[in-house]
């Protein structure tokens, strides 16, 4: 399995390729984290429309059936149109299609389905940096 951008820095990385950790490499790379900003980042990085799944919610609405039925909720595929504000809590929300019906969504709910898709790395990488921050 290929994977897309540098994460020599990644310890988790380092046993599966085999690089050596450099804890100066992996300070760089957390601060650049912190300091960027997130929205011009991912607008250069990403290809819109990208297609995506709802792979968390923070909606209770998934214990009952109403999930399937409701658009944009878990488990649901859906294509990201652009990127559309940042909101403290949520992070960023992103402009979703499903089917017919246009939505919103965090972006951080989302997971792109295709390793290959080159808006994979940049999608997972603003996740972990949002789980983490």
């Amino acid at each position: 399995m290929k994977k897309h951008g540098d994460s020599s820095w990644d310890l988790g990385e380092r046993v599966q390729i085999d690089l050596p950790f450099n804890e100066v490499r992996f300070n760089e790379k957390s601060r650049e984290r912190e300091e960027r900003d997130w929205m011009g980042w991912l607008g250069e990085n990403l290809s819109f429309p990208f297609t995506a799944k709802r792979v968390s919610d923070d909606d209770d609405a998934y214990f009952t059936d109403v999930a399937e039925r409701e658009p944009f909720r878990l488990g649901h595929t859906m294509a990201v149109l652009g990127l559309e504000c940042e909101i403290i809590h949520y992070g960023i929300i992103v402009k979703v299609r499903e089917r017919r019906r246009i939505g919103y969504v965090p972006l951080i709910d989302l997971e792109v389905l295709s390793e290959s898709d080159p808006n994979c790395s940049p999608v997972r990488e603003y996740v972990e940096w949002f789980a983490n921050r």
